[in-house]
């Protein structure tokens, strides 16, 4: 698969601007200590002891425009395995209604790679300031960086619920909370969710970890912002 599209401007060398603009908006995230990072992202830890009382399958729903979740800003760390390739780093994931911004840092903060996602195309920049284009997100992840990255479902399940666009099978513990979803052959189990200080109607999640086949991922989220 070529993940250039044609036209004079896709495929060429362009300066990471970008990067520098994103990264001085979060210039606390790569003083992010290298121990925490370490605990956080470092291996796949077994999930929390959370029981599932229910199973529902929940069917997609018809005629539903394509329309995005709701806006959210996350700070936060991933991790990702797979046979061929490994990553570890942190993240910066700015999600509005036209538009994914997604930056991929080293542990130290360096820019590794930033994703950009809108209605018509989806860009990849690298730290070698190379940049592709293709029409999907998962097909240019998977071919430029070695892993897919699922972001279509995604930006749903990071916010502890399942895409409305296909069918889903949903775990819930005792409090109806989510414990795991199944979809698109993703299963995505929900680790930890954040504490409930302050008696709000939505508890989001803390660490999710998602597999499809042998590629295992880790999200560890520190802010929302």
């Amino acid at each position: 698969m070529s993940v250039f599209l044609s036209g004079p401007s896709y495929g060429r060398r362009i300066p990471l601007t970008d990067y520098h603009s994103v990264t001085a908006k979060i210039g606390l995230l790569v003083m992010i200590p290298v121990f925490l990072f370490v605990a956080g992202c470092a291996a796949f830890a077994p999930p929390m002891a959370a029981t599932a009382v229910r199973t529902l399958v929940i069917e997609p729903v018809t005629n539903l425009p394509d329309a995005p979740a709701a806006d959210f800003n996350v700070i936060g760390r991933v991790s990702v395995q797979n046979a061929q390739h490994s990553f570890s780093g942190n993240v910066h994931w700015q999600h509005t209604q036209p538009e994914d911004i997604i930056l991929l840092l080293s542990p130290f903060g360096q820019a590794v790679a930033e994703i950009r996602k809108n209605d018509d195309v989806v860009s990849l920049v690298t730290a070698k300031e190379e940049a592709f284009y293709a029409r999907d997100v998962e097909e240019l992840t998977d071919e430029v960086l070695g892993w897919r990255l699922p972001l279509n479902g995604l930006q749903y399940w990071i916010q502890g619920m399942h895409s409305p666009a296909s069918v889903a099978i949903i775990e819930l513990d005792d409090e109806d909370r989510i414990v795991a979803i199944r979809q698109d052959g993703w299963q995505i189990v929900y680790v930890r969710y954040f504490a409930d200080q302050s008696e709000r109607t939505v508890v989001r999640p803390r660490i999710i970890e998602l597999q499809f086949d042998a590629l295992k991922i880790r999200m560890v989220v520190d802010n929302w912002i």
